[in-house]
C-alpha cells in the first residue's frame, strides 16, 4: 500500500513548492504557469510549456539567418506583438484570466507581467541578454544589446526612450517624495527583477483583484503561493488572517494573526492587529 502512495502526484501547492524552492534552479515559466492550477484545476502545466515551445520553434525559423542581436529583437517583436497579436487586455484590466498564462496563450491578452513572462521566454530562447524590471506601477522588460540597453512596455510592445520612463515614473516620484533632493537616476528603478520577485508580483496583482472583489477564499489559495514563495513575509500572514476571519475561520485566523504579530516591528499595526485578535479570541470562548 506504501508503494502506491510514494507515486501520488503532488497538490497544485505542493507542486509549486518543490518548483520554487531554490533560486538557483527556479524555472520562471512553469511556476508561473503553475499559478493557474487554482482557478484551473485539470491544467496541464506541461501542455502550455509545449505550446510556448511552439512559439520559439516558429520564431528561431525566423531568425535563423540573422546573427546580430537587434534584428533578432525587431523580429521577436513582430512576431510577438503584431503577427500573433500579444497585447494589453485595455477592456478588462481585471479580469483574473490576465494573470494566468494559460489563459494569456488562449485569449493573446494580458497584463504587462503575464506578457512579459512569456515574451521574456522566447527573448531568452533566442539567445537575448533580456530581463524583467520592477518598475513602478508597469512591469517591463530590457534587453541588453552592443550598443546599449532597450527596455519594451509588454504591454504595448513600444520602445521607451529615457524620456519615456522619466515621464511615467514622475507620478510615482511625487507620491513617494522622491523630488529635488531625493531624487534618484531613472537607472535604479531598471534594475532586473529576479523570478522570485516576479512571481511574487504576479500573486500579488491576484490578491488585490480577489481582495476588492471579497473573493475571500481564492485570496487565501493566493496567499497561501505567497507563503510558501516567501516564507518570511509576515504581512501576508496577517492578511491571510484577516480573510480567514471573514469567512468565519475564527482559529486559523488567529494562528495567522498570532504569527504576525509575533514577527513584526511594526508598532502601529501590531496594536490595531492585537485589538482584532482579542476580539476573535473572545468569539471562541
Amino acid at each position: 500500500m506504501s508503494d502506491a502512495y510514494d507515486y501520488l502526484a503532488p497538490t497544485p501547492l505542493g507542486y509549486f513548492a518543490a518548483l520554487v524552492g531554490d533560486d538557483e534552479t527556479l524555472p520562471l515559466l512553469e511556476a508561473a504557469t503553475a499559478v493557474a492550477q487554482d482557478e484551473y484545476p485539470d491544467l496541464d502545466v506541461q501542455a502550455v510549456l509545449g505550446d510556448v515551445d511552439q512559439l520559439l520553434a516558429r520564431v528561431r525559423r525566423r531568425c535563423a539567418s540573422e546573427t546580430e542581436q537587434l534584428p533578432r529583437l525587431r523580429l521577436l517583436n513582430q512576431f510577438f506583438f503584431h503577427d500573433m497579436g500579444f497585447g494589453g487586455n485595455v477592456n478588462n484590466y481585471y479580469d483574473p484570466d490576465n494573470s494566468y498564462l494559460n489563459a494569456v496563450l488562449r485569449t493573446r491578452r494580458g497584463i504587462p507581467i503575464t506578457l512579459a513572462v512569456l515574451w521574456l521566454e522566447l527573448a531568452q530562447g533566442l539567445g537575448l541578454k533580456a530581463r524583467g524590471v520592477n518598475f513602478p506601477g508597469h512591469f517591463m522588460v530590457k534587453v541588453n544589446l552592443p550598443n546599449g540597453q532597450v527596455v519594451i512596455d509588454p504591454f504595448s510592445g513600444q520602445s521607451l526612450s529615457r524620456e519615456d520612463l522619466s515621464e511615467r515614473l514622475e507620478p510615482y516620484k511625487r507620491r513617494n517624495g522622491l523630488v529635488d533632493d531625493f531624487d534618484v537616476p531613472v537607472g535604479l528603478y531598471l534594475q532586473a527583477a529576479a523570478p522570485r520577485d516576479i512571481l511574487a508580483r504576479i500573486l500579488r496583482n491576484l490578491k488585490e483583484i480577489h481582495r476588492t472583489q471579497e473573493d475571500w477564499l481564492r485570496l487565501i489559495a493566493v496567499q497561501d503561493r505567497l507563503l510558501v514563495l516567501l516564507p518570511d513575509a509576515w504581512s501576508e500572514y496577517r492578511d491571510r488572517g484577516l480573510a480567514w476571519a471573514e469567512m468565519g475561520e475564527i482559529r486559523l485566523a488567529v494562528s495567522d494573526l498570532e504569527i504576525y504579530i509575533d514577527h513584526t516591528e511594526d508598532t502601529l499595526e501590531r496594536d490595531a492587529i492585537d485589538l482584532r485578535l482579542q476580539e476573535l479570541r473572545r468569539a471562541l470562548n
